[in-house]
């Protein structure tokens, strides 16, 4: 018999506690709470992230499969939460919490893959920014109402690619244009970004901004880049 931690366990032995404590505070996302903390919440969703749930039905039975055979409390959660709760911990916390904790992690996690090598022999750093449109149920999400039929919602990730790592994540409207993303992104002094063409409006590209320089040939709109690429053996 292993008398060790589960695996779940051992994984959010990471989530730096007084960190998250802090924020909680900050944001007071345990005032008034009674038995679901802001901790049991992010608990509980991590281990529906880590299960594969799809509906707060099954993160409950799943829960309550787990108090069966006493295997919740080595999990960390305190209680089988009813999925009411969940649901409504999920509408009026305060999601910031749960952001500024992300921001955190991303911060411990980057300095680990610095030195970490790509594909490419350049010393700047690379990032890839690129969008995806979640779809969404119209009945269910009346909010994010796309089209006539549809609803969804639209990520958009900003990833350094020395680990795969996101240093920006962004969720807007589905009908929001992936360019207009660009403007919430902080641009890094001397970094690669891989976007697509859907990204390319010549009269937003920052590039007086960067360099502190006039620019005295200004594309047309309809202006054509030729793309050069040194084939080495």
């Amino acid at each position: 018999m292993n008398f060790g931690k589960i695996v779940f366990a051992q994984i959010m032995q990471f989530i730096p506690r007084r960190e998250f404590n802090d924020i909680v505070a900050k944001y007071r996302g345990n005032y008034r709470v009674r038995n679901l903390t802001c901790y049991d919440q992010l608990l509980v969703m991590c281990l529906a992230q880590y299960a594969d749930k799809n509906s707060l039905r099954d993160i409950e039975a799943s829960l309550n499969a787990l108090a069966v055979t006493h295997k919740l409390y080595h999990c960390g959660i305190s209680y089988a939460v009813p999925r009411n709760t969940l649901a409504k911990a999920n509408e009026l916390r305060d999601w910031h919490i749960y952001a500024e904790l992300g921001q955190v992690l991303i911060k411990k996690v980057r300095p680990l893959y610095a030195k970490d090598s790509i594909r490419l022999d350049i010393d700047n750093m690379v990032y890839a920014f690129d969008s995806s449109t979640i779809s969404l149920c119209l009945k269910l999400c009346p909010w994010a109402k796309f089209r006539k039929k549809k609803g969804g919602i639209k990520l958009h990730t900003q990833l350094d690619l020395r680990g795969n790592l996101p240093v920006f994540v962004l969720l807007t409207k589905a009908s929001v244009h992936d360019v207009n993303a660009l403007d919430e992104i902080c641009v890094e002094m001397g970094a690669i970004y891989l976007i697509d063409k859907g990204y390319v409006l010549f009269e937003r590209i920052p590039i007086p901004d960067l360099f502190n320089k006039p620019m005295n040939n200004v594309p047309k709109d309809d202006g054509q880049l030729d793309l050069f690429r040194d084939l080495k053996s």
